[in-house]
């Protein structure tokens, strides 16, 4: 994978962890202004999540690299992400595999399992690169601070 710089989000804890992962993944979107992309086609998405927190897990983590991996590739490598029905929709435009609904559903996803942590780390942001020339960073509008 290549190296390269992500925007940075500030924050007052301790410890941030980043993991950079990939995932090959077909899409559709699902509404007549998408143009091109109504139609089945592929991307090697490129993801990065931003951890922090100020309390390490007894493993000496805030989470394993490892678990980040199983939740964002394990899930969506080598799939059509409209088939994962419990994510993504026709329905609602916010539920549209788009980039940027990716983007928020991989923070969703992360953000749910550092809930039952003990050390309750907060994922910050997910950067997801769709193409070369694109990506989408979210933040949640509102982290919950815990130092």
């Amino acid at each position: 994978m290549l190296q390269q710089i992500y925007p940075q989000v500030f924050h007052n804890y301790e410890y941030e962890l980043n993991k950079d992962m990939q995932f090959a993944a077909a899409h559709f979107v699902p509404h007549k202004d998408a143009g091109k992309c109504q139609n089945i086609h592929g991307h090697t998405y490129f993801v990065n999540v931003t951890v922090a927190g100020n309390e390490l897990d007894e493993s000496g983590f805030l989470i394993n690299f490892a678990t980040l991996k199983k939740l964002v590739s394990g899930q969506f490598d080598h799939t059509l992400l409209n088939d994962h029905t419990h994510l993504f929709n026709d329905q609602n435009h916010n539920d549209f595999p788009t980039t940027e609904v990716v983007a928020r559903k991989i923070y969703e996803i992360v953000q749910a399992h550092l809930d039952e942590l003990p050390n309750k780390p907060v994922c910050m942001q997910v950067f997801v690169r769709e193409t070369p020339t694109s990506y989408v960073v979210y933040r949640p509008k509102q982290v919950k601070h815990n130092g």
